[in-house]
């Protein structure tokens, strides 16, 4: 049944559909699980320690968040097929950028491209597209873009690993800056052919929902079980509701996790004795659990709404950092890799659908550029906390049961957040 229901929203909307899958898989290039393969190349070639190629990969990352509540508004200004050409243009060129720096201070803005263009706005594209154009089917419809994540977190590391052995990181780089060039660009534009019909029924859509609305007190719209907005809330406006500072720990705080862990996995393996090669070789349990969990999330969002489904998204990825902290034996990774999955497939596919339902559609590219600046800046503070408290002397294992705290006082504070959304 629900295979079937996917299968019919990708018969009806398979361009659209398949425009959020490859910008999601394209992000892939400026994620922190792609980018990390090349780290101990571009530390070697730089003669880098840990710490400076982590700090150098902090403050590219920030630099990007700063800079996202501006580039990320702008999808709500121009048209999707003009905002996606210039998107995957600049990601093409940050791929070939970063092949053809030679100096600490180049790498740093390389690094900032990178993160801005890969996982800051394709990112960006994937879930606004989705998130904008889908009503009652939006939960399915990100869960499909889920899927481009993981199957490029399952595909492109080994693939990367393989090419630096071959040719090198500089001219591994420069082929996927080629890839997005000639095929991800064109592809992209097809993709996207008879888009502005689809757009056109969405602002008379709009214009009709907001017209029969009648202010902030009767904001929420009910489509089958799904919540979404009627009235449509500025960026300022939401900078101004307490409920956004409620939720925002929590719907930032997988990004942080997952990324500080993926960013020292292989610390942990080192400490649990563990090869590298058995380590990376388990992400793709990862990442079929996370897609598997996407479908299912996406569907259940559908039915009862993301707003009831967040406050479980983070107990998985606690869980799965406690049994890191207790068990030693290497079965542990595949139990470890499955709750980290499920967490992370249900995290991934409520998010991107909370949004519209809290702040409504018309502004949600400048809303979900405000998202994504503190999810960026997350994901450049999780490795730096692992990695201090480790320096002070803690195991990596001990290490994380912060975050487990973390994860827990996030959750409550985004129960209270979410009961104030759900009686308003």
């Amino acid at each position: 049944m629900i295979l079937g229901a996917y299968g019919l929203l990708l018969k009806n909307h398979t361009r659209f559909i398949m425009f959020g899958l490859m910008t999601a898989f394209a992000s892939s290039f400026g994620q922190t699980y792609f980018i990390g393969i090349f780290g101990h190349a571009i530390q070697q070639d730089f003669a880098m320690s840990h710490t400076q190629w982590g700090s150098i990969y902090m403050a590219g990352t920030l630099l990007s968040a700063f800079l996202l509540p501006i580039t990320g508004k702008l999808i709500d200004q121009v048209s999707l097929q003009r905002y996606t050409f210039s998107v995957v243009l600049c990601l093409a060129f940050a791929c070939w950028f970063i092949t053809q720096v030679h100096s600490l201070a180049w790498l740093v803005i390389g690094v900032f491209l990178l993160r801005q263009l890969g996982q800051g706005l394709m990112s960006h594209v994937a879930y606004t597209s989705m998130g904008r154009y889908f009503e009652q089917q939006r939960g399915k419809a990100t869960a499909m873009v889920a899927m481009g994540f993981a199957a490029g977190e399952a595909i492109l590391p080994l693939i990367a690993v393989m090419a630096i052995a071959a040719i090198g990181w500089r001219s591994s780089y420069m082929g996927v800056a080629l890839v997005v060039m000639l095929m991800v660009l064109p592809a992209s534009m097809w993709l996207l052919r008879g888009h502005q019909g689809r757009h056109q029924d969405y602002e008379l859509n709009l214009n009709q929902r907001e017209a029969k609305g009648s202010g902030p007190q009767e904001s929420v719209h009910e489509v089958g079980k799904s919540a979404v907005s009627i009235k449509s809330w500025r960026r300022r406006d939401v900078l101004k509701d307490y409920r956004f500072y409620l939720i925002l720990p929590g719907v930032s705080a997988s990004s942080l996790v997952s990324t500080a862990l993926f960013f020292h996995h292989l610390n942990l393996a080192d400490e649990k004795g563990w090869s590298h090669t058995f380590m990376t070789g388990n992400y793709l349990l990862y990442s079929v659990i996370a897609t598997a969990m996407a479908v299912v999330s996406g569907q259940l969002i559908d039915r009862f709404s993301a707003l009831a489904l967040m406050p479980f998204t983070l107990l998985p990825i606690a869980a799965a950092l406690i049994m890191i902290n207790l068990v030693d034996s290497y079965w542990v990774i595949w139990v470890y890799m499955v709750l980290l999955g499920i967490g992370s497939g249900l995290a991934q596919t409520a998010q991107s659908a909370l949004w519209p339902e809290c702040y409504g559609v018309r502004y949600l590219g400048s809303i979900k550029s405000l998202y994504w600046t503190f999810v960026v800046f997350a994901s450049a503070l999780g490795p730096v906390w692992l990695g201090y408290l480790v320096d002070l002397g803690y195991s990596f294992q001990q290490s994380v049961l912060t975050m487990v705290v973390y994860l827990l006082l996030a959750t409550g504070l985004m129960m209270l957040g979410l009961r104030k959304f759900r009686s308003a």
